[in-house]
């Protein structure tokens, strides 16, 4: 059996150096998108991506929610590739986001929004894409080559670049420092052991929950168990679980639960606990626990940057669950690196 990282664990301890190369390199762009934004001054946002993708989106979208007071909704791409629906969204800001740009279906939708007057930013590892064509103005994420078919560092990446912009646009100072701070809490988020995590995890489902912010990650979650070990994993909002889903827990059943330092956390905490007296085996980031396992983690002196340190240490126990597991993380079976959809 090889000693060897896997490109995947090389990613993810590369996650640091990248957003610092984002923040070294990116303020430019990101200046110039918050102040066209600023100017148009939309009444909505929307977005568009599928994968990983989305799910920066649904922390976005809650981002946005929550610091610019503007709702945001995920759009999909096959109103307009599919159904040759061009939406009158012409008070709006779109955020489409792909690492690679590629995807005929996300570059057609941000092309008919543009068209119909939709103020468009793309966020992409690939400045030249086709997507980043068909936008008004293009946010690199600086990732730098990805070789594992599973997104990570272009997913935090993204984070980051998205986060930023909202930050910008606000004039959220407080918000722009913390980014700014990110590079040496995600160094420290990567060191972070879910060992006693990755021990439970028995190759049967599990569910991942969160609340707000800390739900999107939760989402990514769910699809890095299911494409790097094969693993059937649900993601739910923590206030949702109860409303069906907990009914197929049973005794020692896998639940690891997203938390930031943020209003959501005690009602993350309550949840964690009371699947715990279900049966079920509970690993929390949520601090106000009482009996769900506190797994180890970054704060990051922001609730809306800790998700991002959350996603890191995620990736590593994950990552480390599939190695366990006789599976390459790199090259997920049925799977390729660029998607792209109709």
């Amino acid at each position: 059996m090889s000693t060897e990282p896997t490109q995947m664990r090389r990613e993810i301890l590369e996650i640091p150096d990248a957003v610092e190369r984002l923040l070294a390199e990116g303020g430019s762009a990101v200046t110039a998108a918050a102040e066209r934004a600023r100017a148009f001054d939309p009444r909505f946002l929307l977005s568009v991506a599928r994968g990983s993708s989305d799910h920066a989106c649904t922390y976005l979208k809650y981002v946005s929610e929550l610091i610019l007071k503007r709702p945001m909704a995920s759009v999909g791409p096959s109103v307009s590739s599919i159904y040759g629906v061009d939406l009158d969204a012409a008070d709006a800001l779109c955020i489409a986001v792909s690492q690679s740009g590629q995807s005929p279906d996300i570059v057609a939708m941000t092309e008919s929004l543009r068209k119909n007057g939709t103020f468009t930013v793309a966020i992409t590892n690939n400045d030249k894409s086709r997507l980043a064509m068909a936008s008004e103005i293009t946010l690199p994420i600086h990732a730098g080559p990805e070789l594992s078919v599973a997104a990570t560092k272009t997913f935090v990446t993204s984070l980051v670049a998205g986060l930023w912009l909202i930050a910008e646009t606000k004039g959220d100072q407080d918000l722009v420092a913390a980014i700014h701070a990110l590079p040496d809490h995600l160094a420290a988020a990567a060191r972070c052991d879910w060992s006693e995590a990755a021990a439970a995890i028995d190759g049967s489902s599990l569910f991942t929950l969160g609340r707000g912010p800390s739900w999107a990650i939760s989402n990514e979650a769910a699809l890095k168990f299911k494409e790097t070990c094969l693993i059937h994993a649900e993601s739910y909002s923590s206030a949702e679980v109860f409303h069906g889903p907990v009914s197929i827990i049973g005794q020692s059943f896998p639940v690891i639960t997203f938390a930031a330092g943020d209003a959501a956390e005690d009602s993350v905490a309550q949840t964690s606990d009371a699947l715990v007296e279900k049966g079920a085996e509970v690993f929390t980031l949520a601090r106000g626990a009482k009996r769900a396992t506190v797994l180890p983690h970054v704060r990051t002196g922001h609730w809306l940057t800790d998700p991002v340190a959350a996603i890191v240490s995620f990736y590593g126990m994950v990552e480390a669950v599939a190695v366990g597991r006789g599976i390459n993380p790199d090259a997920p079976r049925h799977l390729n690196k660029v998607t792209e959809t109709v």
